[in-house]
């Protein structure tokens, strides 16, 4: 994968990857920027949202779970206190909602993208300690 920036004014950025999509990165108004795009960390934690839902969400329909919504919630914090304030916890919070859900499918397909298939948390569970919850809803029938 290729992928760059290009400043615009400011701490403004436009990013753009292998993909024809851009996206704009910046930064809070104390640290020079406008306010009026993504923070790269931001986008480090939607990037491995995005990640692990797409291994959960695979297995889930191999397994023929009978869902109609999935939501994946991560709360990340740094606690370094030098620099670079790299994540050190990330805790996933996997949302399914559906019909006659068995947990333990949800929970064997969490486990193999988090110990398996995920890229983003491979790497990132370098520096920051992976954890994770389910929540299911199920559906009135």
């Amino acid at each position: 994968m290729d992928a760059n920036v290009v400043w615009q004014h400011g701490m403004t950025l436009i990013g753009q990857a292998s993909s024809p999509y851009t996206i704009k990165m910046d930064s809070a108004k104390e640290g020079g920027g406008d306010d009026d795009g993504f923070r790269p960390t931001e986008l480090l934690a939607i990037g491995t949202c995005g990640c692990t839902s797409m291994d959960v969400l695979s297995i889930l329909r191999k397994k023929k779970v009978d869902f109609s919504a999935f939501e994946v919630k991560v709360h990340a914090e740094s606690r370094t206190t030098e620099h670079p304030h790299v994540f050190t916890s990330m805790e996933f919070e996997y949302i399914v909602t559906g019909n006659h859900i068995h947990p333990e499918d949800v929970e064997r397909a969490v486990q193999l993208s988090e110990e398996k298939y995920c890229q983003c948390i491979a790497m990132l569970s370098k520096t920051a300690a992976i954890s994770h919850k389910i929540t299911i809803h199920e559906l009135a029938n």
